[in-house]
């Protein structure tokens, strides 16, 4: 196989983790071409052939892509929404309004939130501020310049856990739900054509949080293009691997 289509959410997230994805494939030779996907456009790209790989879908989230015709690979990094707050707390079950003033949620962690918040009535009082991942960072910087104690519930990996704003919440009883794995879907057609050192390479391929929280920083707050991004990583230059 000489050509590959790759789709893609297009976040700065899920672009980097594409082209990360993609100099894998390049270095089999193989010619990638991107498509920027909306969430409800997933099912009918990979069922018109409109793309070869989806890169990813997080398990068990987005199981309902995978399925007769599409092969699963990999395991490139663990999504989980978490709780956070600017400065050190403890549990999560164990804070109330005494302890933060206000609840901070990007908007992809929004449902979650408030099913958690069922089990948190302390906690169920506080205004809730929901923002767009974009503006976590500069709206918590602003939080933390104003002196404001926020609760925060942000999906990792995200730019803002590449930086010094934020130290993770112990939730024991994975109040937000647990881990998550993101995966590639592959159309099984275009899988029987692959070299099968690619496709182990790419079942064995791990980036996780780490990285692709600093790829997330890298693209969305410095202004690096995703290729040039995963470059950096791929060279060593991003993080320590």
């Amino acid at each position: 196989m000489t050509q590959m289509t790759i789709g893609h959410l297009y976040t700065s997230l899920h672009a980097g983790c594409a082209s990360a994805v993609a100099r894998v494939l390049e270095a089999y030779e193989v010619e990638v071409e991107y498509v920027d996907l909306d969430p409800d456009d997933i099912e009918e790209a990979l069922e018109g052939a409109e793309v070869d790989l989806l890169v990813s879908a997080w398990f068990p989230r987005d199981e309902k892509f995978a399925g007769l015709g599409r092969r699963v690979l990999g395991d490139l990094y663990q999504p989980v929404v978490s709780f956070a707050s600017l400065s050190p707390l403890g549990p999560v079950g164990t804070l109330t309004s005494a302890d933060v003033d206000r609840i901070i949620v990007s908007d992809d962690s929004r449902q979650a939130l408030e099913d958690a918040l069922k089990q948190l009535p302390a906690l169920s009082v506080l205004p809730i501020e929901s923002i767009g991942e974009g503006a976590l960072i500069g709206r918590l910087e602003k939080a933390r310049d104003a002196g404001e104690r926020p609760l925060v519930v942000a999906t990792q990996p995200h730019a803002v856990f590449h930086t010094d704003l934020l130290t993770v919440i112990e939730d024991p009883a994975h109040l937000l739900g647990g881990e998550m794995s993101a995966r590639m879907i592959m159309r099984e057609d275009v899988a029987r054509q692959a070299d099968s050192d690619l496709l182990d390479e790419l079942s064995e391929m791990m980036l996780g949080n780490r990285v692709m929280s600093a790829l997330d920083y890298v693209i969305s707050v410095e202004g690096q293009d995703p290729e040039g991004a995963a470059e950096a990583w791929q060279r060593g230059r991003l993080i320590g691997r």
